[in-house]
């Protein structure tokens, strides 16, 4: 990883992104940055502790990713990434991919429910960067098969999410295995009083960085809402998949009722597929990967239980 020190002319020019960074960005079609990019990464290339207040689809990956590589490659040391879930950090992980393939950059995601002698053989390549979840970051540093002594930049993305699913004591347990003398970007959807005390215990001086208020949804989704009795949501359900065309996605507020809703739209002879934490990584990555792609056809229908 050797990125140098001057923007050239994409719409990320003036961000102070390096060049072979920039190159890579235009590669992969990153033309114009989104609004929290814009705002992120230019503090963060300069080293500063950054708070973003965000929603989830903004942008947040290249946000923290672009500044983690570059001062990786001017500070050395590595990168550590901690999120709530093993969907996300793969969805990381493939951001980073794209973006430092031309750079050789190395990564290990640390997910439960993977091969851990997989995950052993990610370590032992010395990876750049680490992405990873709270539990399974826990377990190797348990096990003495990672040590964080030498990470420089630390993010907590989606850190509201996490403190939700109940994973403090296991942040907290991590943070204290990480050099106090680094970098640390805290992104989060809201601002809680649990996210501002973890921001006076574990940042310097951070600067917040906010593109729109809490709670405040994406600009391009539409949003509808139905009052309908329990015995009517079926057919409503039915009536909503005839009408929309493409991939949908149908939260649930459980497991069992993730899976019931799945045979439900099979039996209106649609295809569809299940995710929730009952669910195997394989399983789990397949329907994701089915949903992304359009397959399997006509209609990929995804349902979730809601955490």
């Amino acid at each position: 990883m050797s990125p140098q020190t001057q923007a050239t002319g994409t719409g990320f020019n003036g961000l102070g992104i390096a060049p072979k960074l920039l190159e890579s960005l235009e590669r992969n079609n990153y033309s114009e940055p989104t609004p929290i990019q814009s705002k992120a990464i230019p503090i963060a290339i300069e080293g500063k502790d950054v708070i973003g207040i965000a929603q989830t689809g903004t942008g947040k990956t290249l946000a923290f990713g672009i500044p983690m590589i570059q001062r990786l490659a001017i500070t050395k040391g590595r990168g550590l990434v901690i999120l709530p879930t093993r969907e996300l950090a793969l969805q990381v992980e493939e951001s980073f991919a794209k973006i430092g393939r031309h750079l050789n950059l190395r990564t290990a995601v640390l997910i439960g429910g993977a091969s851990m002698k997989m995950q052993l053989n990610m370590l032992r390549n010395r990876p750049h960067i680490i992405i990873g979840t709270p539990g399974r970051l826990n377990d190797h540093i348990e096990q003495r098969t990672l040590k964080l002594d030498d990470v420089r930049t630390l993010v907590l993305d989606e850190a509201d999410r996490m403190l939700d699913m109940g994973f403090e004591p296991q942040i907290r347990r991590i943070l204290a295995s990480v050099p106090k003398d680094r970098q640390t970007m805290l992104f989060s959807a809201t601002m809680p009083s649990e996210i501002i005390g973890m921001a006076n215990s574990y940042m310097k001086t951070p600067v917040r960085v906010e593109i729109a208020l809490a709670g405040t949804a994406a600009a391009n989704v539409e949003q509808e809402i139905f009052f309908v009795s329990r015995d009517e949501k079926g057919r409503l359900l039915e009536k909503l998949l005839q009408e929309y065309r493409g991939s949908v996605l149908v939260f649930s507020r459980t497991k069992h009722g993730a899976s019931k809703i799945a045979r439900l739209i099979r039996s209106m002879g649609h295809n569809s597929a299940e995710i929730h934490s009952d669910r195997s990584l394989a399983q789990r990555r397949r329907a994701l990967d089915g949903f992304k792609t359009g397959r399997p056809s006509p209609l990929p229908c995804l349902t979730s239980e809601e955490t």
